[in-house]
């Protein structure tokens, strides 16, 4: 039989992976600011990266450990923002990086290895102008590990993927973010009045403009917990009082997850002050308490002993300082919001890219 040569194979292209700018606002982060850029500069990606530190003015050495950082490798770039904002470093951070894929990654945050890849590949195969993944609570101490397990139950946070886990799909808002700088364009960036929930509100934006908003559970990122009830009560007071804010300038965006903690809160305050004269109304405070620690038991599966004492406390300072923060936010606060909303001015400078 006659013998043929083997057909030619056409040569396989190598894939070319796109550029990505890593943004980082950075604010009191000496102790995690090195090994959180060390686990983006050691990505598994073949692309470039670059990374564009926006420091604020830090109690700490964060400052000299960025400057070091920066003149140890090229990738690196440090920018000032004094006023020491969040969404005013990612506005600076973002004009001054150069690519049409934009990373936020936190000063504190623990990327996997495969972070960025499966980031651009899921914004290939979606189309997304946005995504991201799970918030993914990790403690050390007792406490820090029973907020931990709080931030990751529906009973601490609701239903939101980001925090809790679920299926691929689209969403209002995910953890952190990697963009298309053509949707951060679109809709001028974070709204620097917003001090906290800015990323709602921008991917609420982005959502607006027709853009779409990806859950990824793959990319999935090590967060630390608040270490003390102090600093919890504190960050979920804000993020209540912020959250009414998006809802006064969004209308149509709160649901009842939004408004579980409020009314826990006005329940709990109205059966105590009503008790002196009715006390049937202790009801209402017993009836949360004892479902706080039906829930602590349920959920403390798993959990040291000590973490699972400090399990409804997480609970209930997340519940009451979030609801507080939610019933006290100023109006004033939204009204400023709206008329910046109206007037197109959702970020304050211009975050499209410099010459």
């Amino acid at each position: 039989m006659k013998q043929f040569p083997d057909s030619p194979q056409p040569a396989r292209t190598a894939r070319v992976w796109p550029p990505i700018s890593v943004i980082m606002p950075v604010l009191n982060e000496e102790r995690h600011l090195r090994e959180a850029v060390h686990q983006v500069l050691s990505q598994q990606y073949e692309g470039p990266i670059e990374v564009v530190l926006a420091v604020g003015p830090s109690q700490d050495r964060t400052q000299e450990v960025a400057d070091a950082i920066a003149a140890e490798d090229p990738r690196v770039r440090v920018v000032p923002n004094p006023t020491g904002r969040t969404p005013n470093a990612l506005n600076a951070a973002i004009a001054a990086s150069t690519h049409d894929i934009v990373a936020r990654v936190d000063g504190h945050a623990m990327l996997p290895p495969d972070y960025l890849r499966v980031a651009v590949e899921t914004l290939e195969e979606t189309g997304a102008d946005n995504v991201g993944g799970i918030m993914a609570a990790e403690g050390i101490t007792p406490f820090e590990q029973a907020v931990a397990r709080a931030m990751t139950s529906k009973i601490g946070v609701g239903g939101a993927r980001f925090h809790t886990g679920g299926e691929a799909g689209p969403a209002d808002t995910v953890y952190l973010g990697v963009f298309r700088r053509s949707a951060l364009d679109r809709v001028g960036g974070y709204d620097e009045h917003f001090l906290r929930a800015q990323d709602w509100e921008m991917n609420h934006r982005i959502r607006q403009t027709g853009g779409l908003v990806w859950f990824q559970p793959r990319m999935r990122v090590s967060y630390r917990p608040r270490p003390n009830v102090k600093a919890l009560a504190k960050q979920y007071f804000h993020y209540g009082r912020w959250r009414h804010v998006v809802a006064r300038t969004h209308p149509g965006t709160i649901n009842l997850r939004y408004l579980a903690p409020p009314a826990a809160v006005l329940g709990v305050v109205a059966g105590l002050l009503a008790a002196p004269f009715l006390w049937p109304a202790l009801i209402l405070p017993a009836g949360y308490l004892a479902a706080i620690l039906a829930g602590s038991v349920l959920t403390g599966r798993g959990l040291p002993a000590k973490s699972r004492l400090w399990l409804p406390v997480a609970y209930v300072t997340m519940h009451m300082s979030w609801g507080v923060g939610f019933l006290t936010s100023p109006p004033s606060l939204a009204k400023k919001a709206a008329a910046r909303l109206a007037q197109g001015q959702h970020a304050g400078p211009n975050p499209a890219r410099q010459a």
